[in-house]
């Protein structure tokens, strides 16, 4: 209950995606694995993951609506947040060269 309610936005005023998951990431002991913009998606603008070490992984979804979703990374989905945690971290040159497309 704790997550999801620091993702309410305070007298209604929208904050950045950004700052939203990093303060969700600090208030429940967790660290930001990546926040990325989605292109090329009819429903999603932003995806982003939390880590919680041996506790797990959650992922926050901004959809086209500003409506945000979160849910529990599961051992089938894994290894996609493990490629995109690793590609966020590393350099911007490399990000460059990289093509996540459809992942």
């Amino acid at each position: 209950a704790l997550f999801e309610q620091t993702f309410i936005n305070p007298n209604g005023l929208h904050r950045p995606f950004p700052d939203r998951v990093g303060d969700a990431a600090e208030k429940t002991g967790g660290s930001v694995l990546f926040d990325v913009r989605v292109d090329g998606d009819v429903e999603v603008q932003r995806m982003a993951a939390i880590g919680y070490g041996a506790t797990g992984t959650a992922i926050i979804v901004m959809q086209k609506s500003g409506e945000l979703r979160c849910a529990s990374v599961n051992a089938d989905t894994r290894f996609l947040v493990d490629e995109l945690t690793a590609w966020y971290a590393s350099p911007l040159h490399e990000q460059a060269h990289v093509d996540y497309h459809g992942t």
